[in-house]
């Protein structure tokens, strides 16, 4: 299991560029995201996130859960079928439930499509993938426009990671985004079906 430590912030497009000017070496990413569950929400009632997204056409198969300290198991694999893919994240370490849940069906229940510009950045203490992503949560017929910082932590301390992002934060004007993607996706969906 990997454990994922990021800070997101919220952004605009000049705040984004300004990052890219200050840090360069950004490769560009074209993400496809779709947020799946079962027909009677058991995968959101465990506050666990199944997606399935496309980065520049390569499919990966995503599964988060909260872990006690506050921060997320993932796993994730290459695969097209989302069948295979729970079979797949189970084999790897991801909570044997998923099978049992995932035998009613899934289903898609929001999405995000974005452009992620993401570099990789060496701090005192720690590695990072610096990514700026701009696009838009999808449900339904509904459309919410986003712009985002994230620093996530690859290597190192996680202290080092929250200094350099709380510094990053303070030298671009960045306000916290308390919100994953899937939980503001799923606020969409959840104004799309009132």
């Amino acid at each position: 299991m990997g454990r994922e430590f990021e800070l997101k912030y919220q952004a605009n497009s000049d705040i984004c560029a300004q990052i890219r000017k200050k840090y360069k070496d950004f490769v560009s990413i074209s993400m496809e995201t779709t947020y799946y569950d079962t027909p009677c929400r058991e995968l959101e009632k465990r506050r666990w996130m199944l997606r399935r997204r496309l980065e520049n056409g390569q499919s990966v198969c995503t599964l988060k859960t909260p872990l006690p300290d506050g921060s997320r198991g993932e796993w994730e694999v290459q695969e097209e079928d989302l069948s295979q893919a729970v079979k797949q994240l189970c084999s790897l370490g991801a909570p044997e439930e998923l099978l049992t849940i995932t035998e009613a069906g899934l289903v898609s229940v929001c999405a995000a499509r974005f452009t992620r510009q993401a570099a990789s950045l060496t701090a005192p203490g720690c590695t990072l993938e610096l990514a700026l992503d701009e696009g838009a949560f999808l449900a339904g017929e509904k459309r919410q426009p986003f712009c985002e910082v994230e620093v996530e932590l690859k290597t190192g301390s996680e202290l080092a990671a929250l200094g350099f992002a709380q510094n990053l934060a303070r030298e671009f004007h960045l306000e916290a985004q308390s919100q994953s993607k899937v939980q503001r996706a799923m606020a969409l969906a959840k104004e799309e079906m009132q």
